[in-house]
C-alpha cells in the first residue's frame, strides 16, 4: 500500500486523499496515516512543482558540474559531498560511477555567476581535484514532464 501511495504522489503530489483512497480501495484516514508515517520516516522529503522557468520569463543559468574528488579515509566521498550540498546555489549532488565522482547541479542568475561559483567555492574545496561544467541550454523534459510537446495527435476519429 505504501509503495502504491508513493507512486501516485510521485505522479501528482496534489492528488486529493479521497481520490487516492478510492483508487486503492481504502479509507481516507488510512491514506492520511500512511502519508504521515512516510513523512515522519523521511521517505517523503518534499512536495514540489515542475516549472518551465524559461516560459515564465526567469533569467537563470543551470549547470551540471562533474567533480573529481580524492576520497578521504574512513568517510570516502561523503564529507566533500556534504560541503558541496550546503551551498544555496546547489540543487543536487550525486555520487557517480565513471570518470568523475560527483555530479553537482547548480543554479545561478547568469553563466558568470555559475563560473564564479565553480572558481571561488567549488574548486577551492580541499580534496576537489578537478571540475567539468556543462550548461543546460534548453530543457525538453524534466521529472517525467515534457515541456513542449510539438507532436500533434495523429489518431483518426472513428465514427459509427
Amino acid at each position: 500500500m505504501r509503495n502504491k501511495i508513493l507512486k501516485l504522489l510521485a505522479c501528482n503530489s496534489r492528488m486529493p486523499l479521497d481520490q487516492i483512497a478510492v483508487m486503492l480501495d481504502t479509507t481516507v484516514e488510512e491514506v492520511e496515516g500512511i502519508i504521515k508515517e512516510l513523512e515522519e520516516e523521511k521517505i517523503i522529503l518534499k512536495y514540489s512543482t515542475v516549472i518551465n522557468w524559461e516560459k515564465a520569463g526567469a533569467e537563470t543559468a543551470v549547470a551540471i558540474i562533474d567533480v573529481k574528488v580524492s576520497p578521504q579515509r574512513e568517510v570516502g566521498f561523503d564529507a566533500v559531498a556534504q560541503r558541496i550540498y550546503r551551498f544555496p546555489e546547489v540543487r543536487s549532488v550525486s555520487l557517480m560511477s565513471g570518470d568523475y565522482d560527483l555530479s553537482v547541479s547548480i543554479e545561478g542568475k547568469s553563466m558568470k555567476d555559475v563560473a564564479l561559483f565553480v572558481a571561488q567555492k567549488l574548486a577551492t574545496i580541499e580534496h576537489v581535484l578537478s571540475t567539468r561544467t556543462h550548461f543546460i541550454l534548453k530543457r525538453y523534459k524534466m521529472a517525467g514532464v515534457i515541456f513542449e510537446d510539438a507532436e500533434e495527435d495523429r489518431r483518426e476519429v472513428v465514427t459509427p
